[in-house]
């Protein structure tokens, strides 16, 4: 299962946990998805993982 939006492509990004001695660690940094009923052009409901920014800016219909 690809942790990537539908809509823009949005993925995980690396980068580093450090910890207050300054011990670092790498880490993932993960998008804020949601499954989503959304209606394609041609009137059908298909079923994408969408991040929070493209539900919220309004970039796709929801069914």
């Amino acid at each position: 299962m690809a942790r990537r939006c539908d809509v823009c492509g949005k993925g995980p990004l690396s980068g580093n946990l450090i910890s207050h001695a300054h011990n670092v660690s790498r880490r993932k940094f993960y998008p804020n998805l949601h499954s989503v009923k959304t209606v394609e052009a041609d009137g059908t409901v298909v079923r994408k993982k969408v991040c929070a920014k493209c539900l919220k800016a309004g970039k796709v219909k929801k069914a």
